[in-house]
């Protein structure tokens, strides 16, 4: 029973940090709210094409690189929990990094990573690290059945870097009663055809909120919401610099949690380790994600670890294009 209870709380990490990046620590005081920036300039007509909404939203393809010192992480579904301290890094199309920790307590570290072949989660675990990983195209067979409900790379859409395909658009851009604008894609992979709804900046043209749907139908699987947005006039685009995660996982209670980031380095990486996008090497024990699901994911022992080296619509559940919970 103590080892199913200790499965069941790695698991319980996992899923806090699948896109929540997310450590444990002692409780304290949280940091003020990253100072609110200006608005972007306006780029759109009043009513706008699909190809101007597109055209605007991917304006961010001129990023490839992005990285800061400056990000915090607040659990907002575990109140309890402090504010960490976070070092982000990124470059297209893979790669990704983030670190988070509280200073004052050993081994309160989160290492979350991913490149072009793989992804992980590094949590801490008694006196030493639990290391979570998988390979990308193994996961994305799955994704309809895994413990995550997403592939963790969604979260670089989330940061601001969301692209819009034109020819996976199957409805808008409609104006919502709040005045932004609607725009519902398809994303075909192997686990069957999700569904993305993207509210944008009626004039700035920036995505504000995304919603991830289940081939299955259903409430959203994952939402982001994006606010804060930064004018970046050397890249002609807008990134927010605050950005709210909410998952709801196939075991275990919706988890939400929100980064605020100071200052981001655009087309830089704020690190010289050779090894930033490499998985770490030093936890003493490892799980494949693609060995669990929420009807085993208490059971699975961990083992040491190598390295592994045109839409058709679906008979689907309904899932609504306007109105969407907040």
């Amino acid at each position: 029973m103590r080892f199913i209870d200790a499965r069941m709380r790695a698991l319980t990490w996992l899923l806090m940090l699948g896109v929540c990046f997310v450590s444990g620590g002692a409780t304290c005081s949280r940091r003020d709210a990253t100072l609110q920036l200006p608005p972007p300039p306006p780029v759109l007509p009043q009513t706008p094409t699909l190809e101007l909404v597109t055209a605007a939203v991917n304006r961010t393809s001129a990023i490839r690189e992005l990285s800061t010192n400056t990000a915090s992480v607040d659990v907002l579904s575990m109140p309890a929990l402090p504010k960490l301290s976070a070092t982000i890094n990124l470059r297209k199309e893979r790669d990704f990094r983030l670190k988070a920790s509280l200073p004052i307590v050993m081994r309160s570290g989160l290492d979350m990573g991913s490149n072009n072949s793989l992804f992980w989660f590094e949590v801490p675990e008694g006196m030493g690290r639990l290391l979570y990983f998988a390979r990308h195209d193994q996961y994305r067979q799955q994704l309809d059945r895994a413990v995550l409900p997403v592939d963790p790379t969604w979260v670089t859409d989330a940061l601001g870097l969301v692209q819009i395909d034109p020819n996976q658009v199957v409805a808008g851009p409609v104006v919502r009663p709040d005045g932004k604008l609607e725009i519902r894609t398809v994303l075909p992979m192997p686990a069957g055809t999700f569904q993305r709804v993207c509210y944008i900046d009626a004039a700035a043209g920036h995505v504000t909120d995304q919603f991830l749907y289940a081939p299955a139908g259903g409430p959203p699987i994952a939402e982001s919401h994006a606010s804060n947005h930064q004018f970046y006039v050397d890249h002609n685009c807008s990134l927010p610099h605050t950005v709210e995660f909410s998952l709801t996982p196939r075991a275990g209670d919706p988890l939400s949690m929100r980064i605020d980031v100071g200052i981001y380095a655009v087309n830089q990486i704020l690190s010289g380790d050779p090894n930033l996008f490499v998985m770490p090497q030093g936890a003493a024990n490892a799980i494949d994600l693609t060995t669990l699901s929420p009807g085993n994911a208490a059971m699975v022992a961990p083992t040491h670890y190598q390295v592994p080296a045109t839409y058709q619509s679906e008979p689907a559940g309904p899932m609504p294009y306007r109105g969407l919970v907040r």
